[in-house]
Formats: C-alpha cells, sequence, structure tokens
C-alpha cells in the first residue's frame, strides 16, 4: 500500500494535487495548537473588523479572531470526519470480508442486514437522533451514529472483492495450511481490499463532513464546538451576508471546498490505479 501511494505521488498529478490540497489544510488545523484564544473565547478582538494586516481574515460579530477560529474548526472538521471514516470502515471491512468470504446463510443475512442500511433514510434520521438526544448530544455521539449508518454502499463493494478471493489459489493454500478464517481474511485477503479502502475513505470522509456542515448550520448539532458548520451558523445567526461581513462566510466555504477538492482527486485518482481499463486509457496515445 505504502509503495502504490508513492507510485500515486509520482506519477499522477491528481493525486499530488490532491494530497498538496489537503496538506495545506491540515498545517492549518494543526495552527490551533498555537492560538492564543480559546476556541470559545468571545470578544477578544473587535467585532466586524475586515481582514488586513493585524487581523488576516477579519473578525466575527462576536469579537473573536477568524483566522485563530478558524484553524479549531478545520481541525475539528477533519477530525470529525476522519473519525466517522475510521469506524464505519471497521464495520464495512468486517461485514464485508466475513460475508465474501463465508457465503452461504452468513451471507444472505449480513447482506439482508447491510440492504436495510442503504434504504434507511439517513438525514431525517440524524435530525431525529438530534431531537432524542439534544441534551446530551455531543460530537463523538454524532460521529458514532454517522460511523452506523454510513458502512453499508461499502461493505457491499468489499463483499464483492472477497467473493472473488474466495476461490482463489493462495485462499485455498491457507485452508489446507490449517490457517484460520480470521488469519486468511488479514493476511491474505486484505492487501487486495485496501485501496479500495482508501478510495472509499476519502468519499466517506466527504460525505460525512458534508453533512455534518449541513446538520450544523441547521443548528442539529453541538453548537458549542467549533467547526466550519458551527461558524456557519453562528454567521447566520448574525446575518452575516446582510450586515456585509462576507468573509465569515467566504473563509470558512474556501477551505471546505479546498478539503472536499483534496478529497475528491485522491479518491478518484485511487479509482483509476483500481481499474487497469483506466490506467490502460491514460496511456493511450
Amino acid at each position: 500500500m505504502g509503495r502504490t501511494l508513492l507510485d500515486l505521488l509520482r506519477f499522477n498529478r491528481q493525486f499530488a494535487s490532491g494530497a498538496a490540497l489537503l496538506l495545506i489544510v491540515a498545517a492549518y488545523a494543526c495552527l490551533s495548537f498555537f492560538s492564543p484564544y480559546a476556541p470559545n473565547d468571545t470578544y477578544v478582538a473587535p467585532p466586524d473588523v475586515p481582514p488586513d494586516w493585524t487581523y488576516l481574515m477579519g473578525t466575527t460579530s462576536r469579537g473573536q479572531d477568524l483566522f485563530w477560529l478558524l484553524s479549531f474548526a478545520i481541525r475539528n472538521t477533519l477530525a470529525f470526519g476522519l473519525a466517522v471514516a475510521v469506524l464505519s470502515r471497521l464495520l464495512a471491512l468486517a461485514i464485508g470480508l466475513v460475508a465474501g468470504y463465508s457465503g452461504g446463510l452468513l451471507d444472505r443475512a449480513l447482506m439482508s442486514l447491510n440492504d436495510t442500511f442503504i434504504v434507511i433514510p439517513l438525514f431525517p434520521i440524524l435530525v431525529l437522533f438530534y431531537f432524542v438526544m439534544r441534551d446530551r448530544m455531543s460530537w463523538g455521539l454524532l460521529a458514532l451514529m454517522m460511523a452506523c449508518l454510513g458502512w453499508a454502499y461499502d461493505a457491499r463493494l468489499i463483499r464483492s472483492v472477497a467473493m472473488s478471493l474466495r476461490h482463489r489459489e493462495f485462499t485455498e493454500t491457507g485452508i489446507f495450511s490449517g490457517m484460520s478464517m480470521r488469519q486468511i481474511l488479514v493476511e491474505e485477503h486484505l492487501p487486495y481490499v485496501l485501496p479500495i479502502v482508501f478510495s472509499t475513505t476519502m468519499n466517506n470522509i466527504n460525505w460525512s463532513i458534508g453533512l455534518e456542515v449541513t446538520l450544523s448550520v441547521l443548528g442539529f448539532t453541538d453548537i458549542n464546538t467549533p467547526t466550519i458548520g458551527v461558524l456557519l451558523y453562528w454567521a447566520n445567526q448574525h446575518t452575516a451576508l446582510v450586515s456585509g461581513i462576507w468573509w465569515w462566510i467566504f473563509f470558512p466555504v474556501l477551505l471546505v471546498v479546498m478539503t472536499f477538492i483534496g478529497l475528491f482527486l485522491l479518491a478518484v485518482s485511487m479509482n483509476e490505479y483500481i481499474d487497469p481499463r483506466s490506467r490502460l486509457g491514460r496511456r493511450a496515445p
């Protein structure tokens, strides 16, 4: 997997561009550890100051330096997307690999559960979850809920790969040599699905960040934890666009768009690497 990523960085411009964008976003997020202000401090700066050399991204109507506040917000947003992606990848891997390898009744049972989660309308469920857990809603609870709802599509994709590996010679050799199912799945099958896992992870981070921003803008999350969506929520509450405080919306949107584009480029380039027809098409004169 490491060799694959190095080759993509060297020879695939889309992958390199996406990695560069995400590196910029991640470096900016790391500045939050050096912020002179706590993320929830208000009126530490003059309100509604446009971008200048003192306040590079201006200040909000709540008297917050947007440059430092946005570093906290993008850090929390990236951490949220990564947490959802990792948890949902673990579920997708476990269910997809076991279903594809086992077949039979267990496969049908797991895929019935999988199809149930596919048809569940996610957004209404998350809104209902907010109203049920309103007093105890937190960043972690929302991430856990979204991870439990965001694994089904990718589990079916992983299952299809595992089914094609089930009758390969190396799998039969592992069975005859006394390897357990866990050893075969982890040592023999997992390396074949890692490129797919990487690609779906990028897509899942995009999905979870987009959904979190949507829920936050509507006020259906913990508005005391700064994220990109929460920044936009407060901008909307203070009618930033009507008041001409454009920087309060422009910079958060710019940063999240850079994140989306970077993740999209990584996912597309990895999909291209996985599909041999795409690679042949790029090499054709």
